[in-house]
C-alpha cells in the first residue's frame, strides 16, 4: 500500500495516490482514521476548521473545565468507553457524582425523574407512585401500558417518537418524558423524529415482550455491572481529551485542519479531492465523515441523486450557555446531573446541566458551573440572538427554578450551527436509499451524525464500521 507523505496537489505532489482520504476530522472522522491506521491502512484527514473535535470541544477558564460540547458518553454503547480505553484513556475514565438524579421541569417547579428509570420510563413502582411529576390520572394511563396491544410483528410502518410513546403511554408521558427528555437530547421535534431511527430498543422491546414496562422491569432485575456507578463517563479535562489522545495515536501529519475540501470526482487511478485554488488529490477510496448537507455539496457534481437524498436530511442549531457563580448565590441544592424542560413550559431553555454537581473537578471549591441549552427545533432563531441576550434570557429563565441571585463569575456561548442531526420519520428508508447509491461507487464511504447513528458511541462505532469496508475496498 502507498505511505502517506504530504498532501499536495496532484500536478505536484506524489506520484502515487493516498490509499484513504477522510474528509471530516469529527469523531466520526478521526475514529475512521484509528481504525484504518490500526489495520495498516494509510490516511490523510481534511479537516475545513483550524481544530479537530466537531462538536467536542473542551477549555480549561479561570479554573472551570468547560465541554462546550457533548460532555459525556453512554455506557449501555460501549464503543466510546471502548475506543478511550484503546487510547489510553481507560483510567481516566470517571463516572458520574451521585445522586444520580434527574428532573424536569414542569408547572414552573423542578420534580426528580422516579428512580429506576430507563430514559424516564419508569421500572419500579413505588417510585413511580410517590413521583410528583405525573397526574394519578398520567399515572394510571403509564401503567396500562402492559395491557396495550402491541403494533403486529410484520408492521413495520415507522412512526414518530411522539406517536408511539402516546400510543404506549399516553399523552402526558409523551409531554412530559418524550418531548424534553428522548426528543430534547436530539434538539427535536417530538412529532417529527423516528422511533425506528433514535430509540430501536423501544420497538424491539415492544415486539418482543408486548410492553416496554414488562421488557424493563424484565432488564432492571437482571442489573447490570456497568451501570452500577451511573450510566456515564468522561474524562477529566473533558471530552477533548479523547479528541487529542486519538490525533497522538495517528501517524504524524495524518490529520490536516484548515483545508477547504470543495468537490469530489472521479479519477483513473479512483477519486479526485479537490481542495481549493484548483489544487487536488487523488485518492484510491474516500470517506465523507461530514455534515449529510456538506456531504450533499461535495457530491453534487458526482452523483446528483447521492447529492439529493444527503441533502434532504434535516439539521437543527443550538446554542450552549455556560454560567458559573459562586456557591451561596445559587439556593437550589443542585443535588442532581440538571434538568430538562417541556415545549409546554414556555421557556427559552431546553435544558440544564449542573456541570459541577454532575462531574468531579469542573469548578473551584465554593463555585457552580451550569450549562443550559437553547435553540434546536422548538426556538430556531434562537441563533440570531446576540451573545448578550442568550446570557441574559438564560440568568432570566434559571432564577426562579434555581434561586440564581447577581450576575454570574463567568459566562460563555457555545454556538452550534446545524450541529443537530435530524433523524425525522422515514429516515431509515431514505438512509437504505443512500446505501444502494454508494453500492454503485465502490471506495466511497459515508459516516457520521447524519447517517447511521447521532450519539458519540453510534458515530464511532458506525465510523469504524465504515473504515473497515473502505479498507476491504482496497483489496479489490
Amino acid at each position: 500500500m502507498s505511505r502517506g507523505g504530504e498532501l499536495s496537489p496532484r500536478g505536484g505532489g506524489l506520484a502515487v495516490p493516498h490509499d484513504v482520504i477522510i474528509v471530516g476530522a469529527g469523531i466520526a472522522g478521526l475514529a475512521a482514521a484509528y481504525e484504518l491506521s490500526r489495520l495498516g491502512v494509510t490516511c490523510t484527514v481534511l479537516e475545513r476548521a483550524p481544530r479537530a473535535g466537531g462538536v467536542i470541544f473542551s477549555e480549561e477558564v479561570d479554573g472551570f473545565t468547560i465541554d462546550g460540547g457533548p460532555d459525556s458518553l453512554l455506557v449501555q454503547k460501549p464503543a466510546g468507553v471502548d475506543l478511550c480505553r484503546e487510547i489510553g484513556l481507560g483510567a481516566r475514565l470517571m463516572p458520574t457524582k451521585p445522586p444520580r438524579l434527574a428532573y424536569i421541569q414542569r408547572g414552573g417547579a423542578l420534580h426528580a425523574l422516579p428512580a429506576a428509570s430507563v430514559l424516564g420510563i419508569p421500572t419500579r413502582v413505588k417510585p413511580f407512585v410517590r413521583s410528583r411529576l405525573f397526574s394519578w390520572r398520567g399515572k394510571l394511563r403509564m401503567g396500562a401500558e402492559f395491557f396495550i396491544p402491541p403494533r403486529q410483528k410484520d408492521d413495520d410502518t415507522d412512526e414518530s417518537i411522539g406517536a408511539f410513546i402516546t400510543r404506549r403511554f399516553g399523552r402526558e408521558a409523551a409531554t412530559y418524558i418524550a418531548e424534553p427528555l428522548l426528543a430534547g437530547i436530539h434538539a427535536g421535534d417530538v412529532d417529527r423524529l423516528s422511533v425506528r431511527a433514535l430509540f430501536p430498543q423501544f420497538v424491539e422491546a415492544e415486539r418482543r415482550h408486548g410492553s416496554l414496562l414488562r421488557a424493563f422491569r424484565v432488564r432492571a432485575s437482571k442489573g447490570s455491572a456497568s451501570t452500577a456507578d451511573g450510566a456515564f463517563r468522561s474524562l477529566p479535562g473533558g471530552l477533548s481529551e479523547m479528541i487529542g489522545a486519538i490525533v497522538a495515536c495517528l501517524p504524524a501529519g495524518t490529520v490536516r485542519t484548515g483545508v477547504n475540501v470543495s468537490a469530489l470526482r472521479s479519477h483513473d487511478s479512483g477519486f479526485a479531492v479537490d481542495t481549493g485554488g484548483g489544487a487536488a488529490v487523488d485518492a484510491r477510496a474516500v470517506i465523507l465523515a461530514t455534515p449529510a448537507f456538506v456531504t450533499s455539496a461535495l457530491t453534487r457534481d458526482y452523483d446528483a441523486e447521492l447529492s439529493r437524498l444527503c441533502g434532504e436530511i434535516p439539521y437543527a442549531s443550538s446554542a450552549a450557555v455556560v454560567l458559573a457563580f459562586e456557591r451561596a448565590a445559587v439556593r437550589h441544592p443542585l443535588n442532581g446531573s440538571g434538568f430538562v424542560v417541556p415545549r409546554v413550559e414556555a421557556s427559552s431553555l431546553l435544558a440544564v446541566s449542573w456541570l459541577s454537581s454532575k462531574w468531579p473537578h469542573r469548578a473551584p471549591d465554593n463555585r457552580v458551573l451550569l450549562r443550559a441549552f437553547v435553540g434546536g427545533a422548538r426556538d430556531p432563531r434562537a441563533l440570531e440572538r446576540s451573545d448578550r441576550e442568550l446570557v441574559a434570557g438564560t440568568l432570566a429563565a434559571l432564577a426562579p427554578l434555581l434561586g440564581v441571585s447577581g450576575q454570574p463569575l463567568l459566562s460563555r456561548v457555545y454556538r452550534w450551527e446545524r450541529a443537530n442531526a435530524q433523524h425525522e420519520v422515514g429516515h431509515l428508508a431514505r438512509l437504505a436509499t443512500i446505501e444502494r447509491a454508494l453500492n454503485s461507487h465502490p471506495g466511497l464511504q459515508v459516516t457520521g451524525s447524519g447517517f447511521r447513528g447521532t450519539g458519540i458511541p453510534d458515530c464511532i462505532a458506525d465510523a469504524r464500521a465504515t473504515a473497515k469496508a473502505a479498507a476491504a475496498s482496497l483489496r479489490h
